[in-house]
């Protein structure tokens, strides 16, 4: 008997318009970047905060996920606290920035830089 091994979904769904951006992002980067990292440093009021910065390389314990414009990885630490979440770029005429739709998070500051768990 053949077991098969299921691939398990991504720790976090990425928009069209976010993989865009990674895309854009990849396209612009420095030499010797491979890819762009979430991870969720202690900052805020509230606790924990997002953060998308260039990788020049990868850690083996990071959740790495393939995506059209180049490879976006996740902060091993973070998986935890992003499980479920939905990440997206949204621009209007003031302002531009990754968006989070996180059910891991149980509030936010005011400001909405920051969340805790």
């Amino acid at each position: 008997m053949a077991t098969t091994t299921r691939q398990r979904p991504a720790a976090v769904i990425l928009t069209p318009a976010a993989e865009a951006r990674v895309a854009k992002l990849m396209a612009d980067a420095p030499e010797g970047t491979i890819g762009v990292k979430l991870s969720t440093p202690r900052r805020g009021c509230s606790g924990l905060a997002y953060s998308v910065d260039y990788v020049s390389e990868a850690n083996a314990f990071d959740e790495k996920i393939e995506t059209p414009g180049g490879l976006f990885f996740i902060d091993a630490a973070s998986v935890l606290y992003l499980i479920g979440s939905t990440m997206d770029w949204v621009e209007d005429d003031f302002t531009a920035g990754f968006v989070f739709q996180n059910p891991n998070a149980k509030g936010a500051c005011g400001c909405g830089e920051s969340f805790t768990v």
